[in-house]
């Protein structure tokens, strides 16, 4: 079962990296918004990207870690998202729920990170 929940959030992290993509890669964006998409691309598929190194680690403390960096790069894309969202860089309606996603995915990795360092100070 455990396994099934991790896959999941893996899987939710790459739906999301797929609609920051659609976002972040659209054609029409003006010159100079292109470093804020650039930076949106990278950290919500950091998102994903770190969460399979998770599932690689060889270590509680290396898979803690990963997990952190995933929340971080979930929290700067919703930030970014917050961005685009103010500039009007794209569908407001798509963003705004990709926002609530990028969220919803930072408290789960909260919750894992909190889960995995709580079971350590146990030990």
């Amino acid at each position: 079962m455990v396994a099934d929940s991790a896959q999941d959030i893996r899987d939710r992290a790459f739906r999301y990296g797929c609609g920051v993509g659609k976002v972040a890669l659209q054609p029409h964006l003006l010159s100079g918004a292109r470093p804020v998409a650039d930076q949106l691309l990278k950290s919500g598929a950091g998102v994903g990207a770190n969460l399979e190194k998770a599932k690689a680690a060889s270590s509680k403390r290396e898979f803690v870690r990963y997990v952190e960096i995933a929340l971080r790069e979930s929290r700067e894309s919703v930030y970014w998202l917050r961005l685009c969202l103010a500039l009007r860089l794209g569908p407001a309606a798509d963003i705004e729920t990709l926002r609530h996603e990028g969220e919803q995915i930072a408290r789960i990795l909260a919750a894992i990170v909190l889960r995995a360092k709580a079971k350590d100070a146990g030990r």
